[in-house]
């Protein structure tokens, strides 16, 4: 694997893979302790739309998809912090139709056939320089602001309650995590996919909440074991000649359901 790092598309695929752990890290933790694993499922998808509409408009891919998840973010937070018992519903349609979107604007655009599978399930060997460099801002600004704003993400996925009687701006807050949750899966997509994006973000996270007790420790390790699923992955793909998206989630699947059987033996 060392003399494979010779290559500029390896160690860019590195690079990419630890940034996204970060972020994943980070953002996955919040996800599972306020349980919205299936709002992040559908931001995820229905990036698709974005994604379509940035090649039928001419524009790049990544920042279609971007403002399309905020977009799709903020409109699934408004309806499950309105209406939390139609919430599934909405968050349910929204994910269909921006996947549908996306299929149908990619057909219409004229004489250039785009290659959805790099889109579906990622392509993390074909990360450039551009947006390794897009992706270190990205997680800056989520890292910062969960370190600025920790003690109120705190309240909000422990106590709403008593955030809401201590002041804390919670909706606020709910809709600030919902966007980063939309920028981290911005970052994913070229990682793992679209398809498989829910699983990086949220296995890591689901694993650690086990062996720590505090919110703080659940990212540090949600994002050493995302850097070991990615390394380990990558590894595995170049060795056996493996679509490397898929090999990432598959590790991080098999040390879920062996975290899973030990902790059922050490139970009973």
């Amino acid at each position: 694997m060392w003399e494979a790092l010779q290559f500029d598309f390896l160690r860019n695929a590195v690079l990419a893979g630890v940034l996204v752990s970060i972020s994943c890290g980070i953002i996955g933790t919040l996800v599972v302790v306020n349980r919205i694993v299936f709002i992040s499922g559908g931001i995820a998808h229905a990036a698709y739309g974005g994604i379509g509409l940035a090649f039928y408009l001419g524009v790049p891919p990544t920042f279609g998809a971007a403002v399309f998840s905020v977009a799709v973010s903020i409109v699934m937070g408004l309806v499950s912090l309105k209406s939390k018992h139609r919430a599934d519903t909405v968050i349910g349609v929204l994910w269909a139709v921006g996947m549908a979107l996306g299929v149908v604007l990619v057909d219409l655009v004229p004489g250039y056939n785009v290659d959805l599978m790099s889109y579906l399930f990622g392509s993390i060997l074909a990360v450039s320089d551009s947006e390794l460099w897009l992706m270190l801002p990205l997680d800056a600004v989520i890292v910062l602001t969960v370190a600025i704003f920790y003690k109120e993400f705190m309240a909000l996925s422990y106590d709403e309650d008593f955030a809401v009687v201590v002041g804390i701006p919670v909706k606020t807050l709910y809709l600030a995590l919902l966007v980063m949750t939309a920028l981290c899966v911005v970052m994913v997509i070229r990682v793992v996919g679209l398809i498989l994006v829910i699983a990086l973000l949220t296995i890591p996270p689901y694993i650690s909440e086990k062996y720590t007790r505090s919110i703080s420790r659940m990212m540090v390790l949600s994002t050493i074991l995302g850097v070991a699923f990615t390394l380990s992955g990558l590894w595995l793909s170049y060795l056996f000649d493996l679509s490397s998206g898929a090999t990432i989630i598959l590790v991080a699947g098999a040390v879920f359901f062996l975290s899973y059987v030990i902790d059922l033996l050490g139970n009973g």
